[in-house]
């Protein structure tokens, strides 16, 4: 007689692999391990691709902020600048030649 069992296919495979042996049932595993490591190593580099990304984009940033800072600095350091503040806000002045002492050791 002919029954009407239906087997799954999970069944099939396993009882498959134990027939066949002990080298299939290896190396099925071997490449289900390998797979997820491939996945794994995708995974991890796509993340350091996006981080490298991130640091680019905060490098950029730093740069025109050092850029900036640079052209603040020459600006604010300006000698004519620095002339102008001690004139009007310490009313400093130039001192006139002939009322000049000069000390000498």
């Amino acid at each position: 007689m002919i029954s009407n069992y239906r087997y799954t296919l999970i069944t099939i495979i396993s009882r498959d692999i134990i027939r066949q042996g002990k080298i299939v049932y290896f190396l099925f595993i071997s490449v289900l391990i390998s797979a997820v490591f491939v996945v794994i190593i995708t995974h991890n580099t796509r993340l350091l691709i996006i981080q490298r990304e991130q640091l680019f984009i905060a490098r950029i940033a730093l740069d025109v902020e050092w850029r900036n800072l640079l052209l603040e600095e020459n600006v604010l350091g300006d000698h004519i600048r620095i002339e102008q503040i001690a004139i009007k806000k310490l009313h400093m002045q130039y001192i006139d030649p002939c009322k000049e002492n000069i000390l000498i050791k």
